[in-house]
């Protein structure tokens, strides 16, 4: 195992995949680990070497934990995540709590004043409309699974209000087309 070889993994995965300093050092780690297991050489010989590859990539601009977490969450509020699960998803992928807290101060800032509680609502109601909970049930189910609904937006992370206002809302009615 060389440097260039650990340097050609590195720049391998972020072809793939956009990456957090520490999802790149676990990666390069679990590389080494099973390479070296493969050759009979103690892999604790080699964690300099990862260390050293991922400041590399720090360095150059490859991986930015604030860009990972940025981009991270607005995917996340799309697909209909609480701040809950941002904050838990991101710090499993390895991003330091003060970058998680600035990108969702970041994120609350770019509205306008008096619409921070709606990306919660809005990531509440794609939620619901991705789990087909609440308005987006079949009017006949709709009654009799409310408290399931209502108990799934809680395990998502949302607030009881919140869960009830998106569960007890009125159907849309899908637009027309023109």
């Amino acid at each position: 195992m060389s440097p260039a070889w650990l340097e050609r993994a590195a720049l391998h995965y972020l072809e793939r995949y956009s990456a957090s300093t520490e999802m790149l050092r676990r990666t390069l780690a679990r590389r080494v680990q099973k390479r070296a297991r493969a050759r009979g050489e103690d892999p604790e010989r080699f964690a300099d070497l990862v260390t050293a590859t991922v400041a590399r990539a720090v360095s150059a601009g490859l991986v930015d934990d604030a860009r990972f977490a940025d981009t991270r969450l607005a995917t996340l509020r799309r697909r209909g995540t609480s701040s809950r699960g941002v904050s838990a998803k991101l710090a499993a992928k390895g991003v330091p709590r003060d970058v998680v807290e600035a990108a969702m101060l970041a994120e609350r800032d770019a509205l306008p004043v008096g619409e921070a509680d709606a990306v919660e609502e809005q990531a509440a109601q794609a939620y619901a409309k991705r789990r087909r909970l609440g308005p987006y049930r079949r009017p006949d189910q709709r009654a009799a699974h409310r408290d399931r609904d209502l108990a799934a937006l809680g395990r998502a992370g949302f607030a009881y209000g919140l869960a009830r206002r998106v569960v007890d809302r009125e159907t849309e009615e899908p637009d027309e087309p023109a």
